[in-house]
């Protein structure tokens, strides 16, 4: 009866992972890649950008819906419930963690590349200009208006991106991470699925969403990239997961991730290096995602 139910479970695993990417792929084929018109998404307005990757983020929770349905599963034990009771300090760690760990790893990323800060934002002029707003134009120093953003990020981001971030991540830590902690040890749990999420992104990669186009190696060094960062990020969204029994903080670690991951960027005079920092994506600005990471994975492993 054991084995039985393992092999439903491991039937499950395969049915959301092949239907997530291939869904994924077939969004990218028939919807993102002819919209671009042969651009690549750094060429693509910056409205439209975010409409079709956010159309994208809903894929994973589509996976959960059709895996949950074909295998007869229902919709018991979703991850949902938001489980506050005792989990306050998960959830406040969720909300304002990841925050505090890219202002930590923007500020290794300048103290080691020091001749690269910009304290007046020279990067958010020119992200402004190519959006048709002049730096001039704006009432306050460009300083000023990103510290103004910046705690809006910090306090709206994991609210305003809720939605979407919900999209993914009642897929790969209400759904995937759950069933495969049942199978394997916290590590390989965690590589596996970090792992996954990450390849996930390929189709969006390939055409220059997170790393650009054109560095050495393109496109299979970003692909790369993105899954060491997915793993990273992945440890610290799986355990706000596991500790709650619950996406939910998750949805907004993850939201607070995506709204504050490009704050180091912006005082910088040419937005830095992806590949390095100061954002997470980066090796440097994401070294505190990573000793937090070590941190989680024992604190995972003694439970």
């Amino acid at each position: 009866m054991k084995d039985k139910l393992q092999n439903v479970e491991t039937k499950r695993i395969l049915i959301y992972v092949v239907s997530t990417f291939l869904l994924t792929w077939i969004y990218c084929i028939a919807v993102i890649y002819p919209m671009m018109n042969g651009e690549t998404l750094s060429g693509v307005p910056a409205v439209m950008t975010q409409f079709l990757v956010a159309a994208a983020m809903f894929v994973p929770a589509i996976g959960v819906l059709v895996t949950r349905l074909v295998t007869k599963e229902g919709l018991k034990n979703a991850w949902v419930r938001p489980n506050l009771k005792g989990n306050i300090k998960t959830y406040l760690l969720a909300y304002f963690g990841p925050a505090v760990l890219t202002i930590l790893g923007a500020v290794f990323y300048f103290v080691i590349f020091q001749g690269t800060f910009d304290p007046e934002c020279g990067y958010m002029g020119l992200t402004l200009e190519a959006a048709g707003t002049p730096a001039e134009t704006i009432p306050v120093p460009l300083s000023t208006l990103m510290l103004i953003q910046a705690v809006q990020a910090i306090f709206l981001g994991p609210i305003l991106n809720f939605v979407t971030c919900f999209g993914e991540e009642w897929g790969w830590r209400g759904y995937l991470v759950p069933k495969l902690s049942e199978k394997f040890s916290t590590i390989p749990m965690l590589l596996i699925s970090g792992l996954i999420w990450g390849l996930w992104h390929a189709p969006l990669t390939i055409v220059g969403h997170n790393y650009g186009v054109g560095y050495a190696g393109f496109p299979f060094t970003g692909i790369l990239a993105m899954c060491l960062f997915c793993i990273v990020m992945g440890v610290f969204l799986s355990y706000v997961t596991l500790k709650t029994k619950s996406c939910i903080p998750a949805v907004l670690g993850h939201g607070a991730i995506n709204g504050f991951a490009a704050i180091g960027m912006y005082f910088t005079k040419d937005g830095g290096n992806p590949f390095v920092g100061p954002a997470p994506t980066g090796v440097v600005g994401m070294i505190p995602f990573v000793i937090a990471a070590v941190v989680m994975i024992i604190k995972l492993k003694e439970e």
